[in-house]
């Protein structure tokens, strides 16, 4: 799998999900300075809820105009023997799955599709992530979550 290929897949699906957020706070905004919102009484909370939509709207897109900064000045490394950021990883599972990984500075728990295959993106803040940092392949990989523990072996490291 090309790693600089994949990342310009990352940025495409943050991108679009970036456009979705501005156009719900866009919405949102109209919402909130609607004539038909305006507070008929004291207890008419409409415009006060739509308000805090708009900026729970507008804290997303921040957010998401950040990440995709941050995520279009990584650097991506070369060939490494160790799992770092940047690295595509493929961890197999105990029922001999192999699940794909790539290190990310943000935007955890994002999935892509990349040629015909589906990749998560795992930061280093994350279980998983802390588990992964530094291993090598062959490497066993144990994390728990709650009280669900999982394991994985090292297979690929691109």
């Amino acid at each position: 799998m090309n790693k600089l290929e994949l990342l310009q897949t990352i940025l495409s699906s943050m991108q679009q999900s970036l456009e979705v957020a501005h156009r719900a706070t866009q919405r949102a905004i109209e919402s909130a300075t609607d004539e038909e919102t305006v507070p008929e009484h004291k207890y008419d909370t409409l415009a006060l809820e739509a308000s805090y939509l708009a900026h729970g709207q507008a804290m997303r897109v921040q957010d998401g105009e950040r990440n995709l900064s941050v995520m279009g000045q990584l650097k991506l490394p070369q060939q490494s023997e160790r799992i770092t950021l940047g690295s595509l990883v493929c961890l197999i599972d105990l029922e001999d799955k192999c699940r794909w990984f790539f290190v990310a500075p943000c935007a955890g728990g994002l999935k892509v599709q990349h040629k015909q295959q589906e990749v998560m993106l795992v930061t280093f803040d994350s279980p998983l992530g802390v588990a992964m940092k530094g291993k090598v392949m062959g490497d066993e990989i144990e994390y728990q979550v709650a009280t669900t523990t999982f394991n994985y072996e090292v297979d690929t490291i691109i």
